[in-house]
């Protein structure tokens, strides 16, 4: 953890460059501090069916989740959620520029009682770390 997923309109392809997208989050996520670096994943799944308030075809969007592990108290919760939010949203401003668009994000607080994982990556890290 985290994971952030980004859903979006198909429209957008035209747009924007969604590796980019995913990589402007990453990178805020980094910036933030409080997440391993070894459990970031960001994914962005494009939404080919979808419908916009008076489905206008032209109209966009970008809906992110962000799922996080317990133990963060709610104001470093919220001071790193705006810093990704806010990183995000200053990508987007051409977006918000040229186009109507609606850009969401929700985190997620995931039960550690009901969330399964395994990751070598955090080992993987740690060894490349210690070896330069």
């Amino acid at each position: 953890m985290p994971h952030f997923t980004i859903e979006y309109s198909a429209n957008l392809d035209s747009r924007l460059d969604m590796k980019l997208v995913c990589e402007v989050v990453r990178k805020a996520a980094v910036e933030t501090g409080i997440f391993p670096l070894g459990g970031i994943r960001v994914r962005a799944i494009r939404c080919e069916h979808y419908a916009i308030a008076d489905a206008r075809n032209d109209y966009g969007f970008l809906d992110m989740v962000l799922r996080i592990g317990e133990g963060r108290d709610l104001p470093t919760r919220k001071k790193a959620g705006e810093h990704v939010f806010q990183a995000l949203s200053r990508h987007l401003d051409p977006v918000f520029a040229d186009s109507k668009f609606a850009l969401s994000f929700d985190m997620q607080i995931n039960d550690k009682d009901t969330s399964w994982k395994r990751n070598n990556i955090h080992d993987a890290l740690k060894v490349e770390a210690a070896h330069g």
